[in-house]
C-alpha cells in the first residue's frame, strides 16, 4: 500500500473575510494533492481557519458580537468559497474544535513538566498587529519599528515562556543538512540568516512568549497549569497540523503515536505557507516546537514557501481598500477560469501582480481557442469523415517525422518534472502545448483534403492520433481543471461509469494507445466559451 502524501496549508485567521491571496494559496495546495492522487498515492489534504487571537477579539467587540459568533460568520465565507472553487479537502481544521484543545493544552503540559517552559516578566514594545513583544533587532535603520508592525505600543507584564533559544544550534544543523527543507532555496537562505540572529542568551528575548494574561485577552486556549492565562496564538495555530492528523499528545515517542499520524507526518509531509508566515512561525517557531515534543529531524514537514499577489504592485490589504473578492471573480468569470489564472499566470515561489486582463488572455487563448477548438473541431471530423468511429493506429506521425508516441513520452515526463518542483504553470504549459501541436498538425495535414481521397489511411490515423492526445491532456489538466477534463472524457465518450469522479483520471493512463479500435466517440459540446469582454 502506498504511503499517504500529506499536505497542509497555512491556516486562514478568522479576522478578516477571504481575498484571492488566500484563493491563490488553496488552490496551489490542492491542485497539487490532486497530482498526487493522479499519481496512484494516498493523499490526506487538510486546511482549515485559526480562529483565536487579540485582534479577533477586538473585531468581534467592534462588531458588537461575542468571538465565538463572530469567527463562525468568517468561518463559513472560507468555507463557501472553497466549495465555490471547487477546492477538495480531506479535513478542516477549526482552532475552537474540543480535539485541537486537547492537543495544544497536552503539549503545553509537556512541555511545561519538562521545564521548556518558564515564567518571567517582560517589559518593551509590543506589535498589537503581530501579538508579539518586539526586539531592537526589529527596529529599521532608522531606529523605528516598520509599519509591518502595525500598532506599537510599551507594556509591562508576566508571562510564560518557551525556550526557544536553547534550540538555535539544532535548528541551524537540520537546515544545513536538508538542502530541501525550505522551497525555493531562496527562501531557505532566508530562514538561515534569521535563524543565525537568535541569542543563545535567554535574558536577551529571543524565547518565545506563548502566553497572554486573561486579564487582557480571554478568547483563546487556557493554559493546563495556569488558569489565568490564554495560549499564543500562533502557538495554538501551528499545532492544528497535527491535532487534526491524528496526533495524540499523551505519547511522547513519535514512533509510537498511532500508525495513522505516522503514515500521514512523515518527511514528505508538505506545508504550502505564504512568504509572510516562514520567518519567525513556521520556519522557526515550529520546527523546534516539533523537536521539544519528540520529533526527529526525518519527520520535519517541508515548507513551499509561495509569494504575494499584488495589486498595481503593491500588496494586497484591507486598510488600503485594494482586496480582490475572489466570490466575484468566480461569479463573473466561473470557478474554472479563477483556478486556471491563478495556477497558470503565478510562478510558484514568487509575487505576482493580479490581472483581470491576464485572466481574460489566458482563458480565451489557452483554453478558448486551444484546448476549446481542438475538442470541438476533432470531435467533430471523426463524425463527418468516420461516423464517431475510431480506426486505432499503430504508427501516428507529426509533420517533423516524431511518432505521437515519442512526443506524448516526452510531454508527460516533462510534465511530471515540473510538478515534481511544484512548478505548476509549467506543468500546465507542457499540457496546454500538447494541444497547440495537435491544433499544427491539423492545419498541416489538411484532414478535410486528404478526406477526398477514399484509399488514404492516413486520415484515420490523423484523427486517432488527435482523439488520443484530447484523452491525455484531459489527464494531464485534470488537477486544475477537473470540471474540464471531465468535460473532454465525456465528449470522448471514455470511462463514463466513472463520470464526476477523480479516480476516472490516472497518470499511468498518460501515455499512447489508450482508446481500442472502434472506440465511438460523443457529441461534441463547447468546452471553454471564450469569454466576450466590452
Amino acid at each position: 500500500m502506498p504511503k499517504t502524501f500529506y499536505i497542509t496549508t497555512a491556516i486562514d485567521y478568522t479576522n478578516s473575510p477571504p481575498h484571492i491571496g488566500h484563493a491563490y494559496e488553496k488552490v496551489l495546495a490542492e491542485v497539487i494533492a490532486r497530482y498526487h492522487r493522479l499519481k496512484g498515492e494516498k493523499v490526506f489534504f487538510l486546511t482549515g481557519v485559526d480562529q483565536h487571537g487579540q485582534k479577533v477579539q477586538q473585531s468581534a467587540a467592534k462588531a458588537g458580537v461575542p468571538p465565538s459568533e463572530f469567527v463562525k460568520g468568517v468561518t463559513r465565507k472560507f468555507v463557501d468559497l472553497w466549495k465555490k472553487l471547487d477546492v477538495k479537502y480531506d479535513a478542516w481544521a477549526e482552532t475552537i474544535d474540543p480535539r485541537h484543545k486537547r492537543v495544544v493544552q497536552g503539549m503545553l503540559q509537556r512541555l511545561f513538566d519538562s521545564g521548556q517552559i518558564y515564567r518571567d516578566k517582560q517589559s518593551g514594545y509590543y506589535s498589537v498587529r503581530q501579538e508579539q513583544f518586539l526586539t531592537d533587532k526589529e527596529r529599521g535603520p532608522d531606529g523605528e519599528f516598520g509599519p509591518e508592525w502595525g500598532q506599537v505600543e510599551f507594556r509591562e507584564e508576566e508571562n510564560y515562556y518557551f525556550k526557544l533559544s536553547q534550540h538555535k544550534d539544532w535548528l541551524l544543523r537540520y537546515i544545513d543538512n536538508r538542502k530541501d527543507a525550505v522551497i525555493p532555496d531562496f527562501r531557505q537562505t532566508e530562514l538561515r540568516n534569521a535563524v543565525e540572529k537568535i541569542s543563545n542568551n535567554r535574558q536577551s528575548g529571543s524565547d518565545l512568549c506563548i502566553s497572554r494574561p486573561k486579564s487582557r485577552l480571554d478568547w483563546g486556549i487556557e493554559l493546563p497549569f495556569d488558569k489565568d492565562f490564554v495560549t499564543y496564538v500562533w502557538f495554538d495555530a501551528l499545532t492544528n497540523y497535527i491535532s487534526f492528523a491524528g496526533y495524540d499528545p499523551k505519547i511522547d515517542n513519535y514512533e509510537k503515536q498511532p500508525p495513522e499520524f505516522r503514515d500521514r507526518w512523515t518527511k514528505d509531509t508538505l506545508q504550502v505557507i505564504g512568504k509572510d508566515v516562514l520567518i519567525p512561525a513556521h520556519g522557526i517557531y515550529w520546527p523546534i516546537m516539533l523537536r521539544a515534543i519528540g520529533f526527529p529531524d526525518d519527520a520535519m514537514p517541508q515548507l513551499l514557501v509561495h509569494g504575494w499577489l499584488n495589486l498595481g504592485g503593491a500588496k494586497m490589504s484591507k486598510s488600503l481598500g485594494n482586496i480582490v473578492d475572489p466570490f466575484e471573480l468566480a461569479d463573473k468569470y466561473g470557478a474554472e477560469a479563477v483556478r486556471y489564472y491563478l495556477m497558470s499566470d503565478i510562478a510558484t515561489g514568487k509575487d505576482a501582480d493580479f490581472s483581470e486582463e491576464r485572466l481574460v488572455e489566458r482563458y480565451n487563448n489557452d483554453l478558448g481557442n486551444t484546448l476549446g477548438n481542438l475538442v470541438n473541431r476533432t470531435i467533430n471530423m471523426v463524425h463527418r469523415y468516420q461516423s464517431g468511429r475510431l480506426a486505432r493506429s499503430e504508427t501516428v506521425h507529426f509533420t517533423d517525422e516524431s511518432s505521437f508516441a515519442e512526443l506524448l513520452l516526452s510531454i508527460v515526463e516533462q510534465y511530471s518534472d515540473a510538478f515534481s518542483r511544484h512548478l505548476v504553470e509549467g506543468a500546465l504549459e507542457h499540457a496546454v502545448y500538447l494541444g497547440r501541436l495537435c491544433n499544427l498538425q491539423i492545419e498541416a495535414s489538411a484532414p478535410w483534403k486528404m478526406a477526398k481521397d477514399k484509399s488514404n489511411k492516413s486520415l484515420n490515423d490523423l484523427l486517432y492520433g488527435l482523439i488520443d492526445s484530447l484523452r491525455i491532456i484531459a489527464i494531464l489538466i485534470s488537477p486544475v481543471l477537473p470540471k474540464g477534463a471531465h468535460g473532454i472524457f465525456d465528449q470522448l465518450n471514455w470511462k463514463m461509469d466513472l463520470s464526476g469522479k477523480e479516480e476516472r483520471f490516472a497518470l499511468k493512463d498518460a501515455q499512447w494507445g489508450g482508446l481500442p479500435d472502434g472506440h465511438v466517440v460523443g457529441k461534441p459540446v463547447p468546452l471553454f466559451p471564450r469569454i466576450e469582454t466590452d
